[in-house]
């Protein structure tokens, strides 16, 4: 009941305040808004309960949208503050808050120098991956295929199909994007 009464509290003085700030009158806004000038002074008041369905109309009367009657919420930090993990010869910066909506992460990466000998057997997982290329070269091994990836060249595949991703002559920077099952699999010791 107190978050009922808080929001009822805000809407009426978000009402009040645009209304003054307009230079509207109660008589003014209670026309445009086709509702009598007594009901808006005991909404306004709280001395009448405010209904979901006068916002519609009161906000047009003012100019405004709807959203801008109701309480305002708190936007959290948006900034990502992870610290780089470092894995087989990889250095990965997150660029997506963990638990992110869709399930996908993005990273920017330092392939060291180091990592530029495939494994025997190639992962396969379920996924996706999409890497851009930022600095230097990267070897992609898709199935029996081999590609050299240069700067400002982008990839897509499906993570059904062996794949494995290292340096090409020297160290790379990419950006990526792997679902939950490839950053698991590529960035976390089993």
């Amino acid at each position: 009941m107190a978050n009922d009464e808080h929001f009822d509290a805000t809407v009426r003085s978000r009402l009040k305040e645009i209304r003054l700030d307009k230079g509207m009158t109660l008589e003014e806004l209670a026309e445009r808004a086709n509702i009598d000038k007594s009901t808006l002074s005991r909404l306004e008041s709280g001395k009448r309960r405010l209904a979901l369905d006068h916002l519609p109309s009161l906000a047009d009367a003012l100019g405004v949208r709807v959203d801008d009657l109701l309480p305002r919420r708190k936007v959290r930090d948006p900034r990502i503050r992870s610290a780089a993990r470092r894995f087989d010869g990889l250095t990965v910066w997150p660029l997506s808050g963990q638990n992110s909506s869709n399930g996908l992460e993005a990273s920017k990466m330092k392939i060291h120098a180091s990592r530029n000998k495939p494994p025997e057997k190639l992962p396969v997982h379920e996924g996706h991956h999409w890497m851009y290329v930022l600095k230097g070269k990267m070897r992609l091994l898709l199935g029996d295929e081999d590609f050299i990836v240069g700067p400002g060249e982008a990839v897509e595949f499906s993570t059904w199909t062996p794949h494995w991703f290292g340096a090409f002559d020297g160290p790379v920077e990419i950006l990526a994007i792997l679902g939950p099952e490839g950053e698991r699999i590529h960035f976390h010791e089993t």
